[in-house]
């Protein structure tokens, strides 16, 4: 398709849009801010775009995009995110056995259809969509895309609940998952957030500090014009370096790190962490007025207790200086949990188009779902807070 795509040209009815430059970025952004109430980070136009223009996710990359949307009297009334998968890599909800068993059975798995954003676990509707009646019609179209396709399923990851309610109806299973997200109730500073904890808690978060401090390492927190080239050049090398250094090859180049910030910096927040002012790690967060979320971050030394320092502890300061309420420390971790991170319950929506697997599948998510519920009540019973901070809560916190 073109990249310019007039209102006749989109007409009405249900398109595949391989390129997001023909529906253009402010038509784009409309709808998600229709759709979410707010111009979301990871669904912006220049998010996605950036994906696709790195090369990062293309037909070479394994992501072949085919944006369904939906038109009426030439206007986007609806739009997901929807790709062609080759693989499994990125999504952060695993179905790598559901393939293997696909495999075993002679049966071909890949490709796949899948509905997210790239390489980003960030909770936020995936069907956007003017009104509930578009988005409805968007998931039947979607639904009838896939059993169209041929093609082994459709995953729709990262939904919010009232989109996942609607795939269940539609005729998706449901998956649950696990993220740990913190929320701000209105700290008036990182002294008050910390006197809300448990002692245990408040006391090793300040050990950390310490270590981190007295290691020499100072930060700072970069958005908008305040990011350089050469600040993209440095994260990117510590992004690389520490995928390297865990046997991983780094999904994202530096030309999609400098679209991001080209395109959309003042949405994004860049810590960098400096010692003895050589800069030495980094950390990469998206933002709006509600929500920080985590994305990636990189170092060039071990130091320790620097990687919570620059991904956790500085965004929340950032978060409460800006008055954010809710912060998305990214997939899984556990250890999140000890430095103020709650359990937040993740949805996915899943359709296998061979019966006799979509009836494993779906009395294995049953078991799973069980599962995770225990998982969740064993978790909210080691709160890292005060069991009643209002009455529990020194005038003077004088522990270390």
């Amino acid at each position: 398709m073109s990249a310019a795509m007039t209102e006749t040209e989109a007409g009405d009815g249900t398109r595949l849009v391989s390129d997001l430059a023909a529906i253009g970025a402010e038509r784009w952004n409309a709808l998600v801010r229709v759709a979410t109430g707010r111009l979301h980070p990871a669904l912006r136009h220049e998010y996605l775009d950036a994906f696709h223009a790195s090369g990062c996710a293309t037909r070479a990359s394994g992501w072949e995009p085919g944006y369904l949307t939906l038109w009426r009297a030439g206007e986007l009334i609806a739009a997901a995110p929807l790709y062609r998968k080759y693989h499994s890599w990125g999504e952060y909800v695993f179905d790598w056995a559901w393939a293997e068993a696909y495999e075993r059975n002679g049966l071909r798995y890949y490709p796949k259809l899948l509905v997210a954003v790239p390489f980003t676990p960030v909770g936020a509707p995936k069907l956007l969509a003017v009104d509930a009646e578009a988005r409805a019609a968007l998931a039947t179209a979607l639904l009838k895309h896939a059993v169209a396709s041929g093609l082994s399923s459709l995953h729709v990851l990262f939904t919010d609940a009232d989109e996942s309610a609607l795939l269940e109806s539609a005729g998706l299973m449901l998956r649950r998952n696990v993220q740990f997200h913190w929320h701000n109730p209105g700290w008036s500073g990182f002294d008050d957030y910390l006197a809300s904890l448990a002692q245990p808690k408040r006391k090793k978060i300040r050990a950390e500090r310490r270590q981190v401090a007295a290691a020499g390492v100072t930060f700072q927190k970069l958005t908008g014009a305040d990011i350089t080239p050469e600040h993209w050049a440095f994260f990117h090398r510590c992004y690389s370096n520490t995928y390297l250094e865990h046997h991983s090859r780094p999904y994202l180049n530096l030309d999609f790190f400098q679209r991001l910030g080209a395109s959309m910096g003042e949405q994004v927040l860049l810590v960098i962490g400096s010692r003895d002012g050589r800069p030495v790690a980094a950390a990469l967060n998206l933002f709006d007025a509600d929500s920080l979320y985590g994305r990636y971050w990189g170092a060039l030394e071990h130091i320790a207790c620097l990687h919570f320092e620059a991904c956790y502890y500085q965004a929340i300061e950032f978060c409460i200086d800006r008055g954010i309420r809710h912060f998305e420390g990214g997939a899984q971790g556990e250890h999140k949990l000890a430095r103020g991170f709650l359990p937040a319950e993740m949805r996915s929506a899943h359709w296998i188009g061979a019966p006799k697997f979509a009836d494993a599948v779906e009395h294995y998510l049953q078991r799973e779902s069980q599962g995770i519920e225990r998982y969740i009540d064993e978790l909210e019973a080691h709160t890292p807070f005060r069991q009643n901070p209002a009455i529990d809560r020194p005038a003077a916190d004088a522990s270390p």
